[in-house]
Order: structure tokens, then C-alpha cells, then sequence
């Protein structure tokens, strides 16, 4: 999948947790499609890491700075962004044997919780890819206090990560080399950036 650096889809997405430092006040924060993205790696091989990202990063993070509970996220990755650098894996990865974006054209991610984890935070949620829903953990690292723009809007920077099994969401394609190992690696790292504007 992809090195995502997806606050994360949750930030990708669980972008929640800077809530220490954004202020007193409960507050919303939409997701910057323009400088957000999830990325992914996973092994090729069993010598090689492919990595990948995702695009189309949309959502709204809700701030609550005096009651981390009540803060949370929800995110939605466009499938079809998918992009590794190389146009016939892209077309494969969307086609059925692996995302099937015709059919499932979104995956999201919606908080449960969020808890302080030393001075970061970790957000669990609910993932939904290829049409499975599976809890995940997002771990969360606020980036530097929130900025204005020209315009006065206050931004504010996230990245999140978290790994899973892709069998668990149905992505089973791939068998294995002569050796035995196998040709796609089981373990997806995700690495998510997220920028999100106050609305």
C-alpha cells in the first residue's frame, strides 16, 4: 500500500490528538485535500519494499482540547488516487484483485477514542477498505502549533501510522516464489499526512 505520513485517514486521521494544543475551545478542523495524502509500503518479494500513496484525502477532525474523549475524526481516501510511480501496477491495484475501486471507491475512517500515549496520542477507530470494516490504532504526532495563513486561517499539521494484515480486509491476491516465500508481502505499513484548516 503506501508510506502514509493518514493522520491518518483517519488521518487517515486521527488527527485528533493535538487537542492539547490547540486552545480551550471545541472546534472543528476540515481536512486539506491539497496537502494531505496516506501513503503505504509493503514487501515485494520478500527483498524489495514497493511504496504508494493515496490522494483525495477529505474529512473533518472535531477538537474538544478539555475532553480528549470527546474529540474525534472521520476521513475518506478516494481509492482510485492510488499511485506507485509505475502505471500498469496502479491499473492492477485498482482492478479486483486487489482494491476493486469500481466497487468500493472509498476507504474511510471513523474514531472511537482517543487517549494521550506520552506526548503523543493514539486514535482507534474503525477502517473500511475493500468493504470490510476492522478496528485499527492510529498513532498520532501533533506537528508544531497551528499557523495562519495570508487569510487568516488557522492551520494545523498532523502525521499518524499504523500497520495491519491485508488479508484482513480481503486483499488476498498473490501466492507464493519457489522459495516459499511470498510474492506480496501480508503486512501494510501506513504512514499519513494530514494539514487541516479551522472552519
Amino acid at each position: 500500500m503506501a508510506r502514509l505520513k493518514l493522520a491518518g485517514w483517519a488521518a487517515a486521521l486521527v488527527l485528533v490528538a493535538g487537542a492539547a494544543t490547540a486552545g480551550a475551545q471545541v472546534s472543528d478542523w476540515k481536512l486539506d485535500p491539497n496537502h494531505s495524502e496516506a501513503d503505504f509500503s509493503i514487501q515485494h518479494m520478500a527483498i524489495s519494499t514497493v511504496h504508494g500513496s493515496f490522494r483525495g484525502v477529505t474529512g473533518v477532525i472535531h477538537l474538544d482540547p478539555a475532553n480528549l474523549g470527546k474529540s474525534g475524526v472521520e476521513a475518506s481516501i478516494d481509492a482510485s488516487t492510488v499511485d506507485t510511480g509505475v502505471a500498469a501496477r496502479d491499473t492492477h491495484l485498482k482492478s479486483p484483485d486487489f482494491f476493486d475501486v469500481a466497487k468500493f471507491p472509498t476507504i474511510t475512517f471513523k474514531s472511537t477514542s482517543v487517549s494521550a500515549s506520552g506526548g503523543d496520542y493514539d486514535v482507534a477507530g474503525d477502517l473500511t477498505l475493500h468493504g470490510v470494516t476492522k478496528p485499527v490504532v492510529l498513532h498520532l504526532d501533533p506537528l508544531g502549533k497551528p499557523q495562519a495563513d495570508a487569510k487568516g486561517n488557522l492551520h494545523r499539521g498532523f502525521t499518524a501510522t499504523t500497520t495491519f494484515n491485508r488479508r484482513d480486509f480481503g486483499l488476498v491476491w498473490g501466492g507464493n516464489l519457489s522459495s516459499g516465500d511470498p510474492m506480496v508481502g501480508d503486512s501494510v505499513k501506513i504512514e499519513l499526512d494530514i494539514e487541516a484548516v479551522k472552519s
